[in-house]
C-alpha cells in the first residue's frame, strides 16, 4: 500500500483538512505531518503558527483516533536560514530525509498548492497536487482573531466539532495571538 505523507500547517485543522484526508485515506495509508519550527527543545509559535505540535496532533487524533499517523518529521531547526538557498543548501536535503524517516512503503506527498507541488517534485517527494479547497486555516485563524477583538464570528462552522472544543480549551493561545504583529515571514505555500 502507498503512503501518503501531508505536509501541512494545519494551524488549525480545518473541515478542508479533513477532507483531503478522508481522500487520501481510501486509497493510501496516511501520515500527516504538521510543520514545527524548534530552536533547541522549543516550539516557535506566532500569529502564523498559534497552536503547537501537541495540540494540532490532539486535533487531527480527535477526528481519526488512530487510522492515520501523525508524525514530527516535518521539523525545521533554528536558525532556519540554514536551510536556504533550496535546493542548494544541504540542509535542505537533510529535511527530506527527515520527512522520509520511517517510511517504508512506496509513498506520496499531498498539496493543495502548485509552487508546493513543484518543490516537492524537485525535492523528489512524489508530489500528489490537489485542488485547493475554498477554507484555509488562515481564513478560520482570522476569524478566530476578530472573534477575541469582539466582532461576529462564525469560525466554529469551518471546524469538526471535537476540534472546535480543543480551539476554545486552548483559547488564551489564540487571545495571545489575536493582537500581536505577524513576524512570520512566507517563502512558499
Amino acid at each position: 500500500m502507498t503512503t501518503c505523507i501531508y505536509l501541512a500547517h494545519l494551524n488549525p485543522v480545518t473541515n478542508a483538512h479533513v477532507e483531503i484526508i478522508e481522500e487520501q485515506k481510501k486509497e493510501n495509508k496516511v501520515v500527516v505531518m504538521p510543520v514545527r519550527f524548534l530552536k533547541g527543545e522549543k516550539e516557535i509559535n506566532s500569529k502564523s503558527f498559534p497552536f503547537n505540535f501537541e495540540t494540532r496532533k490532539k486535533m487531527i487524533e480527535s477526528v481519526f483516533s488512530n487510522s492515520v499517523t501523525v508524525s514530527s518529521n516535518y521539523t525545521f531547526l533554528a536558525p532556519f536560514k540554514k536551510y536556504f538557498p533550496p535546493l542548494i543548501s544541504p540542509k535542505s536535503w537533510s529535511l527530506r530525509k527527515q520527512i522520509l524517516q520511517g517510511i517504508e512503503d512506496d509513498y506520496c506527498t499531498y498539496t493543495g498548492d502548485k509552487a508546493e507541488g513543484l518543490m516537492l517534485k524537485l525535492y523528489r517527494l512524489n508530489p500528489k497536487v490537489g485542488t485547493r479547497k475554498l477554507v484555509s486555516a488562515t481564513s478560520v485563524k482570522n476569524e478566530m482573531y476578530a472573534a477575541v477583538q469582539g466582532d461576529k464570528s462564525s469560525w466554529e462552522k469551518f471546524v469538526p466539532s471535537s476540534i472546535a472544543k480543543i480551539i476554545n480549551e486552548n483559547w488564551e493561545t489564540v487571545k495571545k495571538f489575536a493582537s500581536t504583529e505577524d513576524m512570520t515571514v512566507r517563502i512558499a505555500g
